[in-house]
């Protein structure tokens, strides 16, 4: 075992939860890390179907920055198929989950890549509030035991360059890739449009 993952592994042991840790502690831990992610689709799509045009791109960028992310994140797990502390038998586990690769956390990158991509999009105070919470969420999956430290801290890091090459390839694609979005949605959403519950 290299030396790296002896220190890996004795971080995960030193954060992850045990059968005698606190039963308030375990329940927000859960909430963070299963449930807090749904507050991006949900921001997103606010922005989309209530916000200006300036937001709904915004939305737009940062949907394709987390579908960039994540991509990436497949690939490196077909590459390098790191298992989870469960799958080795070490910790304990306290939410089901699949045995499939683990790093990077695809939770970690989905969150730091919405608050990267938000602040180079002009959004500095949501992309800081939103960076907060992805160290909540990382922390929530080791205690919980699905997750190592350098599964999370390969979240953060590989976020950055994510964040960043859309930032810079959006102006060679942007423009259509909002206009295509906004010709469907005023099609298939053309009756709740026209009695004003949706912004057109």
């Amino acid at each position: 075992m290299s030396a790296l993952e002896s220190i890996n592994q004795a971080c995960f042991l030193f954060i992850n939860a045990t059968p005698a840790s606190a039963a308030l502690m375990l329940k927000l831990a859960i909430f963070f890390a299963k449930y807090l992610i749904l507050l991006i689709p949900v921001l997103l799509l606010a922005m989309w179907l209530w916000g200006d045009a300036a937001q709904r791109e915004r939305a737009l960028k940062v949907l394709s920055s987390v579908a960039l992310a994540l991509l990436a994140n497949q690939l490196i797990g077909l590459l390098w198929d790191h298992p989870r502390p469960f799958a080795i038998g070490l910790g304990y586990r306290f939410i089901n989950h699949v045995a499939d690769p683990s790093f990077p956390s695809d939770h970690t990158t989905i969150f730091a890549t919405t608050a990267f991509a938000f602040w180079l999009a002009g959004k500095a105070g949501l992309g800081q509030l939103l960076l907060g919470m992805t160290l909540l969420v990382g922390w929530a999956r080791i205690y919980l035991g699905v997750h190592w430290p350098l599964d999370i801290l390969g979240g953060l890091l590989l976020s950055l360059p994510y964040s960043w090459l859309l930032h810079r390839l959006w102006p060679l694609f942007g423009s259509s890739l909002v206009s295509a979005v906004n010709r469907s949605y005023r099609c298939l959403l053309a009756r709740p449009i026209a009695r004003g519950w949706l912004k057109a």
